[in-house]
């Protein structure tokens, strides 16, 4: 006999399903606040959309239950960060938690006009070598855990687009920023290049990362206030994390077909286009499916059949 377990609200945790976006401060992990959720909604099923490091504040994405399916679809957008970098120190891990590896005083004698075209020279594609601590991996060896062995791995450039980046304050040693840029960007890289390029030391000194996506900083829930109660209240539907994807409805009767695996024809032909799709009846999240040719074809149904 099948027994429903229920959460400290009193919910059946098997309907407990939806999008959970969490302002965390410095100091947890990104797994800490994953726990934290899963103890006010009484469910293991949470999952994050990208980590934040624990010194980093800001805007994470918890995906809650069947939504946990879609973590393939939020990995794409881009990333918008408010950043402080202080220039005349670097640390081994290219931010303020890490180790202090050399200093210089040079940065006094940088014009504020070289500054700000050294940070807006990023704006573009460029190919960015990753932290060497960072969770990249090589041989099937996390970077971070060589980095603390003091051991040196050979990591590989990777291709990132930085979309804008502005500067908000410069007030030597310190040059704080505003920067969006493709999933996979490291700002702490950002902060170490830029010293490179104007001859100093220097580190990230500050991260908050303010939006993913459509998705906004202030329409989160701090961490210290993650009550039972708050939790299932701060719960967005599931149609909501596919905000940045395009939405087609259909009928109850087409959605019987889909939710059983079967494709649909359109029922508005040229109201969508070719591509990925949130499919819906109402408010109600069926699948993720796509469109071409005139047919809704799934990919992944979320809904009961």
């Amino acid at each position: 006999m099948h027994r429903t377990t229920r959460n400290r609200a009193g919910m059946p945790t098997d309907n407990v399903n939806g999008l959970l976006l969490i302002d965390k401060p410095a100091g947890p992990t990104s797994h800490d606040v994953v726990a934290a959720a899963r103890r006010a909604l009484g469910t293991r099923r949470i999952g994050h959309t990208g980590t934040l490091d624990p010194f980093a504040t800001g805007l994470l994405m918890l995906l809650v239950g069947r939504v946990t399916r879609l973590a393939e679809y939020l990995s794409g957008p881009p990333k918008r960060y408010d950043a402080r970098l202080r220039l005349g120190i670097a640390t081994d891990t290219d931010d303020a938690t890490g180790s202090v590896i050399a200093t210089s005083e040079d940065w006094s004698a940088l014009a504020p006009a070289s500054v700000r075209s050294a940070l807006e020279s990023h704006v573009g594609e460029r190919l960015q070598l990753p932290p060497s601590f960072s969770a990249k991996k090589v041989g099937g060896r996390r970077s971070y855990t060589a980095a603390r062995q003091g051991e040196t791995m050979p990591l590989a450039p990777a291709a990132v687009r930085i979309e804008s980046l502005r500067v908000t304050s410069l007030e030597l040693p310190d040059v704080a920023f505003e920067v969006t840029c493709s999933t996979g960007t490291y700002i702490r890289a950002i902060a170490r290049d830029i010293g490179s390029e104007l001859g100093v030391p220097a580190h990230l000194a500050m991260l908050r990362r303010t939006a993913i996506g459509p998705f906004d900083v202030t329409e989160a829930t701090r961490l210290e206030d993650l009550t039972p109660e708050r939790a299932l209240a701060a719960l967005r539907p599931p149609i909501e994390a596919l905000r940045h994807v395009q939405r087609v409805d259909i009928d109850p009767v087409a959605a019987g077909v889909l939710m059983h695996g079967g494709r649909v024809a359109l029922q508005t032909p040229g109201g969508a286009l070719p591509g990925i799709a949130a499919v819906t009846t109402g408010e109600r999240l069926l699948a993720v499916a796509d469109v071409k040719d005139g047919w809704i074809v799934p990919r992944k149904v979320l809904a009961d059949g």
